[in-house]
């Protein structure tokens, strides 16, 4: 089996979230989709598992943070500059909060952080390796 990777996230509207992941790229996997927890894909091997509160909390007894709160900032890499620009506008536009931080401009990497409509951190990233400074 290919190393995959499930992100799993308490969301308070699957609805809702479903439609902010899928204007900013991931797809629907329907086979692991039910009323209580949507699968969003993103790659081959990355998926973001969107799981209703009742749900996440078979999962684990801990709190559900405030949507003020981070605990992770999860990146996803994107083919362009403009193709980072367009995830952080379509996150903006569609239920989630673009430029939750300054925009990382290194010449080599540019990246924008956004979140989605429950305060998960997301970054849309490009960098151009054959430019990376050596050293």
């Amino acid at each position: 089996m290919t190393k995959t990777i499930f992100v799993s996230l308490p969301v308070t509207d699957l609805g809702v979230s479903m439609r902010f992941y899928q204007s900013l790229g991931f797809v629907n996997n329907p086979q692991f989709t039910d009323d209580t927890a949507v699968c969003m894909v993103w790659s081959e091997t990355i998926n973001v598992m969107l799981l209703t509160h009742a749900k996440w909390r078979t999962f684990t007894t801990r709190p559900i943070p405030p949507s003020t709160s981070s605990e992770v900032s999860l990146a996803l890499t994107c083919d362009s500059r403009e193709a980072v620009d367009a995830m952080n506008a379509a996150a903006a536009a569609n239920g989630g909060t673009g430029d939750i931080n300054p925009i990382q401009d290194h010449g080599f990497m540019y990246g924008r952080d956004m979140a989605d409509p429950d305060g998960h951190i997301w970054g849309a990233m490009w960098m151009d390796m054959a430019a990376f400074p050596s050293g």
